[in-house]
């Protein structure tokens, strides 16, 4: 399906002070807002961390060593869902990372809103990587670095899969269909509960 069609579901798009509104009509559903938890528990308290898409989407694409297509590509079709906190507190995940509007243009890793879901849509079969998509969004990551954060001084990174920890680079995280990431910096106090699950919509 061309961008362009793709992009009325969208719904709204804001880039370098323009906005484009378009009627809804394709089967990539809005994500529920929120945060669940393995035990139910209200979501915390939003960050007062902003990390926005990248003005430039095409040059960070680039950078992840990715290309940029003319649509989303169907032969690898999954999703997985990244959750960000720091010193305790969720950061959201913009909306349109990977995805150049002037262009009409969009990478195999992109995201359509703040749900924090993660679209894998390529045109060949490939493997993507937690660190490919943080490239994209600017947001740098490693064992020791979130963003503008760097550990120490009583302050820690942690990165989940499924509620499981991972050890070693976060940036090789392979994302996976259905798999809910979770990246936790701040210090031990900041206390987060790790969600193990995403309450997938009905056609994700």
């Amino acid at each position: 399906m061309p961008l362009q069609k793709r992009r009325i579901a969208i719904g709204v798009a804001v880039l370098a002070g323009a906005v484009t509104m378009a009627a809804c009509g394709s089967d990539d559903k809005k994500d529920p807002a929120g945060i669940p938890s393995a035990t139910g528990d209200d979501k915390p308290a939003a960050s007062s961390v902003s990390w926005p898409a990248p003005a430039d989407a095409s040059a960070r694409v680039k950078a992840a060593g990715l290309p940029m297509l003319g649509q989303e590509g169907q032969v690898l079709h999954i999703h997985s869902h990244l959750d960000v906190f720091v010193d305790g507190k969720a950061v959201t995940v913009p909306a349109d990372i990977g995805i150049d509007i002037p262009k009409q243009q969009i990478s195999p890793l992109h995201t359509h809103d703040t749900s924090g879901v993660v679209h894998i849509e390529s045109p060949v079969q490939a493997e993507f990587d937690l660190g490919q998509f943080m490239t994209e969004w600017s947001v740098p990551i490693s064992s020791d670095v979130l963003g503008t954060f760097k550990t120490g001084g009583g302050k820690e990174l942690h990165v989940y899969v499924n509620g499981k920890e991972q050890t070693g680079n976060p940036a090789a995280i392979k994302l996976g269909a259905h798999e809910e990431i979770a990246v936790v910096y701040g210090a031990p106090a900041d206390k987060v509960q790790v969600p193990s699950t995403y309450a997938w919509p009905e056609g994700l």
